[in-house]
């Protein structure tokens, strides 16, 4: 059924500004991961970059500290099987959730690799050593010492067996590895155990592994699987709302009959979008219970590879014209770095090599007007002072970054 209040594109990509703090930032990086429901982990860099293009005045520090100090964030494998920056908070419902899927699909995938690989025989003998093996590594970090996966794997030598991932040795994203990574992925997505600190530059992934236990004070105690989806679902309304199914859908990683328990649950209510479709709001949001939304002004914001702005929806065709979409996303749909101006993605944005400031170099990908200009190259020359010389390397670079040319 389509709803009865109209929503119009333009009332969408103003309340994107609002709520995920590109039109007026946070005061801090808990007040804005909270915001985006969970911010984009894959690349370590983006939690520091998404966070300071939301956050006033945030420091490397800033992020750090909340990462691993004050621990009130802490990345988790999540949906589909991506990792997130999670506000700590939202973890429980997560583990009982989204987590869970991809812990019991990583868990058969183990399986299969072990099975193949000669490590164990037999249903009982594969299950036996996944349970061996995850036992010796709790065991292992129950000293409460934190260690990356290369240091788990020299005291746990069942960990160096090595298996065929991904089409096995010459495929693009394949190749003959140690099994202890997807070991400790498949722990970490049960939430046994969890990235502590980070043994590399801020910009790179290379976790220190620890007990859950340890690094948050208490083990995992996930929620229901329906109450923890449910409660996803809110978050993620509160955040990117009004949205469709087919957002949740693919955000989650889920199944229809998932969301729409979800949705069934918080007795979410429809409304129309412009150019048709049904979208979805919490019944106390202001655009249902008649209150007020605000109307920012004109902002420019520069934003990472897979920002959580930027991959919270499926259908991104009221923030993004669909003749950019080849130049800025991946054949995944995984998105680069983008530029955006006034709630619309209109280009992206790289970094010059061949100065040693490395600054942040403008890919606009239309005539946007002098105020526009001005306001994103403010923007770049701020972001190229935060960096300091720092370059940023994307795995997930899009087409017109990996071909920009600048002089």
């Amino acid at each position: 059924m389509v709803g009865v209040l109209e929503f119009s594109d333009l009332a969408r990509r103003r309340r994107l500004g609002v709520r995920h703090g590109l039109a007026d930032p946070y005061d801090d990086v808990e007040s804005a991961t909270r915001a985006m429901t969970a911010l984009h982990a894959t690349e370590a860099a983006t939690v520091h970059l998404a966070l300071w293009a939301r956050v006033a005045g945030t420091t490397v520090a800033d992020v750090d500290r909340a990462l691993y100090d004050d621990r009130s964030v802490v990345k988790q494998l999540a949906m589909r099987r991506t990792l997130f920056a999670f506000p700590r908070d939202l973890l429980p419902a997560t583990w009982g959730s989204a987590a869970l899927r991809v812990a019991r699909q990583q868990r058969a995938q183990l399986a299969k690799n072990v099975a193949a690989a000669g490590l164990a025989t037999g249903d009982d003998g594969v299950e036996a050593w996944i349970d061996g093996a995850s036992a010796a590594v709790l065991d292992l970090l129950g000293d409460g010492v934190a260690r990356t996966t290369r240091e788990i794997r020299d005291l746990v030598p069942a960990l160096e067996g090595r298996i065929s991932v991904g089409g096995g040795a010459g495929a693009k994203w394949g190749g003959d590895f140690p099994v202890g990574r997807w070991v400790l992925g498949t722990l970490g997505a049960e939430g046994r155990v969890v990235r502590a600190e980070n043994a590399g530059h801020w910009r790179l992934n290379k976790p220190a592994w620890t007990t859950t236990e340890r690094w948050l004070g208490h083990g995992p105690t996930p929620s229901g699987e329906a109450e923890g989806y449910a409660e996803l679902v809110r978050r993620w309304l509160t955040t990117f709302g009004p949205g469709t199914e087919a957002d949740l859908v693919w955000w989650l990683g889920a199944t229809k009959t998932t969301v729409r328990r979800a949705l069934a649950d918080l007795a979410a209510v429809d409304v129309s979008l412009e150019g048709g479709g049904t979208g979805w709001l919490l019944p106390d949001d202001p655009a249902v219970t008649g209150g007020d939304e605000p109307e920012p002004a004109p902002w420019a914001a520069l934003l990472p590879t897979l920002d959580p702005t930027v991959m919270g929806w499926r259908e991104r065709g009221f923030y993004l014209d669909a003749q950019d979409v080849p130049h800025l996303f991946d054949s995944n749909g995984n998105a680069g770095n983008t530029a955006w101006w006034d709630g619309r993605v209109v280009g992206c944005w790289v970094q010059d090599d061949t100065d040693p400031r490395a600054p942040v170099r403008l890919l606009v990908r239309e005539d946007l007007g002098r105020a526009a200009r001005v306001a994103l190259e403010t923007e770049a020359e701020r972001l190229t002072d935060w960096l300091d010389g720092v370059r940023i390397v994307n795995v997930y670079a899009s087409p017109q970054m990996r071909g920009a040319r600048l002089p």
